[in-house]
């Protein structure tokens, strides 16, 4: 279910409020701000300012569509339709422009995030911008790359995948061999879309949207992958900078391998090591909190979580039978997919611990443990599994791996050939156990002799352009999925930008604490950055007293997290949009 509808089915569309646009204003600009370069500027200029025909859509937000150059070199050639929604700003005479939004993936909806925005967005920001997201070229409502030319043919070849990553010779193998179909699939039935997909041809649509939205420059809130798309667009078009906000960082050298490399994503991205990094601190503070606060706390954490996953590597746990007489298994990979799933959650200590507990009670010997606990243990189990997996594709077709695919094999450099994935997704579990694998194999559709289609026009930097705003970027220590090494790195690329530190728990910080949404709130509408070195302290911590979101979060009502698209790089089973 989308974003949109889950907001639709919960009540919320009366909140999206309509209004009436003025002339947008700003935050004192750099004077030194390096320019566009020609050719880019020539590209995105000479496209005709598009006008949005706004219509009122999912209750009072407003929907358009707009057709954008499929390669900005052919501007009178093939277009790609591009769809928008905005929630326009609920204080119109004190407008200050457009917010474009985007929540990650890739492959995240923008419309979908717009349409949430009263739902995660504090009302200082919605009363003085009109939020709008638009979904990326190939993605959501906007124009969809396909790579099969029917649904059965991509269900059929896609079924090796729908798990969270291989595990032993004979599903790497199967596994491998589905991947280098669609890599095969994207570079030949959908080669037109998936050849223009890379983010900076976003980025170009979004410079080409934010003239159309009467915006001198851009002011930007972007979420994990979302982060790059908005330091792509800094430094192409580094003097039409307004505010950009930048939470849960991928360096864009790391995502690109600039130079080639020819390495494994992961292996420059680390989020495997930040995953791993996490899973031992929490372990660790779960010692210390005891069996009062922590089901998982008798003897080492940490040792019984490596037991656990021995004795899952041996042997799936079966968790009985389902309506149609198949036995349910929880597999090794499973079990790390549910920990790395619940490591994105703010409230990663009482997930993680409890999965983790409840597959011990399952595997200890029957008269270790009550017949009521192992049941209630299993039913637990069960149900986490229904979250995350998802049946066979049907109709419509879904174009979720395709997308996926078409942004991240067309940006960046990757191994030759899948044959080389089984070793050195191996190697990336020796240095980052359990999650090495998670992680290394997402990207084996983009193998160079797989994947080739490719973008002339996709962007190789330099990512270290000076913008006409400092560019705000903000990690947190224990992000699972965009490591804080990541932002550290991002920082020092964009002279005069800032990092802003939280240490909260689960995948970016907005929404996490009062400290972080505030400062983030204060440099959208006014462009003041927090002074340096700030570190936000966010109340939800592992094992500590319960805090609900409307005391963790600036609001005077309670909000909900930002709908953060992954990236959950390694598997097509977790949806986008999952977050415990």
């Amino acid at each position: 279910m989308s974003f949109t509808a889950r907001l639709l089915g919960a009540g919320l569309a009366a909140a999206l409020l309509a209004g009436v646009a003025v002339a947008p204003a700003g935050p004192a600009q750099a004077a030194t701000a390096d320019v566009t370069s020609g050719p880019e500027a020539d590209r995105v200029d000479r496209v005709p300012t598009p006008v949005l025909q706004w219509y009122t859509c999912y209750g009072s937000a407003q929907c358009a569509t707009v057709r954008l150059p499929l390669d900005y070199d052919e501007p009178d050639g093939a277009t790609v339709q591009i769809a928008l929604l905005r929630v326009k700003a609920r204080k119109q005479a004190q407008r200050i422009g457009s917010l474009f939004v985007n929540p990650g993936g890739p492959g995240g909806s923008g419309t979908d995030m717009a349409a949430l925005a009263p739902a995660f967005l504090s009302d200082s920001v919605l009363d003085r911008f009109d939020v709008v997201g638009f979904d990326p070229r190939g993605i959501g409502a906007s124009d969809n790359l396909k790579c099969f030319p029917s649904t059965r043919e991509q269900v059929l070849t896609q079924a090796p995948l729908n798990k969270f990553f291989p595990y032993g010779a004979a599903e790497e193998a199967s596994y491998t061999k589905a991947a280098r179909a669609v890599g095969q699939a994207c570079s030949t039935t959908g080669a037109a879309l998936a050849g223009a997909m890379s983010t900076a041809e976003v980025a170009r649509d979004m410079d080409v949207l934010r003239r159309a939205v009467g915006d001198p420059k851009l002011t930007y809130l972007g979420f994990s992958y979302g982060t790059l798309l908005g330091q792509y667009y800094a430094n192409m078009f580094p003097g039409r900078v307004r505010a950009l906000a930048l939470d849960g960082v991928v360096n864009p050298k790391s995502w690109a391998g600039v130079p080639a490399q020819g390495s494994l994503q992961d292996n420059r991205l680390r989020s495997a090591d930040a995953a791993y990094r996490a899973l031992r601190t929490l372990l660790t503070r779960c010692d210390h909190a005891g069996k009062k606060r922590c089901v998982f706390a008798a003897g080492n954490p940490e040792r019984h979580f490596a037991a656990v996953a021995r004795s899952l590597r041996a042997k799936p746990l079966l968790l009985g039978r389902d309506e149609n007489g198949k036995a349910v298994r929880l597999t090794y990979a499973d079990f790390i997919g549910l920990t790395l799933s619940g490591l994105y959650s703010a409230e990663a200590g009482d997930f993680v611990t409890s999965v983790a507990a409840a597959v011990e009670t399952l595997l200890a010997a029957p008269a270790g443990k009550s017949a009521k606990k192992r049941s209630v243990a299993r039913a637990e189990l069960r149900a986490h599994l229904s979250r995350v997996r998802t049946p066979a594709r049907d109709f419509p077709y879904d174009n979720t791996l395709d997308a996926f695919s078409g942004v991240i094999c067309t940006d960046a450099d990757h191994p030759r050939d899948t044959s080389m994935w089984p070793a050195l997704t191996a190697a990336e579990d020796a240095r980052a156990p359990y999650f090495g694998r998670a992680w290394g194999w997402g990207t084996v559709p983009c193998a160079g002799n797989t994947w080739t289609v490719r973008d002339e026009d996709a962007y190789r930097g330099p990512f270290n352009r000076t913008t006409s705003a400092p560019v705000l970027f903000v990690g947190n220590y224990w992000d699972p999925a965009t490591s804080y090494r990541q932002a550290e790195s991002a920082t020092k690329l964009l002279p005069g930008s800032r990092l802003l530190s939280s240490d909260n728990w689960g995948h970016t910080a907005y929404g996490t604490s009062t400290c972080a949404t505030r400062a983030v709130d204060r440099y959208l509408l006014g462009g003041t950055l927090p002074a340096a070195g700030t570190v936000c302290h966010s109340p939800m911590q592992p094992f500590k007293r319960r805090v609900s979101m409307a005391g963790a979060t600036a609001q005077a009502e309670a909000k909900q997290l930002p709908p953060v698209a992954g990236p959950y790089a390694a598997s097509s089973a977790l949806p986008l949009e999952y977050r415990p």
